[in-house]
């Protein structure tokens, strides 16, 4: 690969789930290529700046773009090499330009449902959310390891400020009341403590494993002391909280979820070469149908709209749930690997 002077530079959010996914890109591509020099560029987006808004309203009206604007202006103008994104963030419709050049091995792609222990439940906080001295917070709900949703209690109360989890969530149980929650992962997870009405609250189980949690088969969540120690950094219990992970059969995820995309300009050939190393063929050609099929629905990360692809040999399924109408519509068709666009698109027009 020809060398330059200049590293290469990674562009990124500065939110400290995007960091750990760039450093874990960063890590790649020292690995894969030690002659080059890299360095992250963090770049604030207009998500960022908008973080008090609320991205489920639709009346909002919010550009599409939200995350990933920013990084694509430093690209164009030669001041970023490859911005890595979480994919569910990049719109199926790329500026002119840019192409998605790699997506790397997918995470888990299941949504956890993260709830209070019989710990949690009497957690005391040691200062108010603003820095005040505490007041005591009453005894709160908590649930045995290995809940389900069917187990919840009759008008129950989840967090999620996703679309397309709340419609699920309220396919499975109508009872169920949905509100809204912002900010990091530690911040939900301090307000799941602090909140006596909240039962629990769902999260994206490859968010959680990529800031350094552990989510254990028996139900319990750990965590690393930094998600950039590496494999060898203690782990400690988090004994206020357990999770369950909910299967396929019950929430879809989000297209795009738990992958990363790494966008470059379509003219780098350099660019082109790192791509090749870092891509993961599978998992870009899962991705390539939902994204597909999200785009024939005219549809983008906020969109009431659900989908799964996995491969089976060399044929590829998808599953979709779409509540665009107002009511649930399913949908799975299947196909050669190859064929992966024409199969988001197919399913989209089935759902439509």
């Amino acid at each position: 690969m020809p060398q330059t002077d200049r590293p290469i530079i990674l562009a990124t959010r500065g939110s400290p789930l995007a960091l750990a996914q760039s450093n874990q890109m960063l890590a790649a591509c020292r690995e894969a290529f030690p002659e080059l020099r890299f360095e992250l560029r963090i770049i604030k987006t207009t998500g960022d700046r908008l973080q008090k808004a609320s991205m489920a309203n639709p009346a909002a009206n919010l550009p599409k773009g939200l995350f990933t604007k920013e990084l694509e202006v430093a690209l164009l103008a030669n001041e970023a090499d490859f911005a890595v994104h979480s994919l569910k963030d990049l719109p199926t419709e790329l500026p002119t330009g840019l192409v998605l050049g790699a997506v790397p091995g997918r995470e888990d792609v299941r949504d956890a449902l993260i709830y209070r222990s019989e710990l949690g439940a009497v957690w005391q906080p040691a200062v108010g959310e603003g820095g005040e001295p505490a007041e005591p917070v009453p005894p709160r709900r908590h649930y045995p390891a290995g809940l389900t949703l069917d187990e919840l209690p009759k008008g129950a109360t989840i967090a999620t400020s996703s679309t397309r989890r709340r419609e699920q969530l309220l396919a499975c149980r109508r009872d169920l009341k949905i509100v809204e929650i912002r900010g990091n992962v530690g911040t939900r997870l301090e307000k799941l403590l602090r909140q006596p009405e909240l039962d629990g609250m769902l999260l994206a189980a490859a968010g959680l494993k990529r800031l350094g949690y552990e989510l254990r088969p028996d139900g319990s969540l750990a965590c690393r002391s930094s998600h950039d120690s590496g494999d060898d950094a203690p782990v400690q219990e988090v004994p206020e909280f357990r999770v369950s992970l909910l299967g396929l059969d019950v929430m879809l995820p989000c297209v795009g979820q738990a992958a990363l995309g790494i966008e470059v300009r379509a003219d780098d050939e350099r660019m082109a070469a790192v791509c090749r190393r870092l891509n993961h063929e599978p998992s870009h050609q899962c991705v390539t149908a939902e994204r597909a099929f999200l785009h024939a629905m005219g549809g983008g990360c906020q969109s009431p709209v659900a989908a799964h692809a996995e491969l089976v040999g060399d044929r590829l399924r998808l599953r979709a749930v779409s509540f665009r109408t107002g009511e649930r519509r399913v949908g799975e068709r299947s196909g050669p690997a190859t064929d992966a666009g024409e199969i988001g698109k197919a399913m989209a027009g089935e759902l439509m």
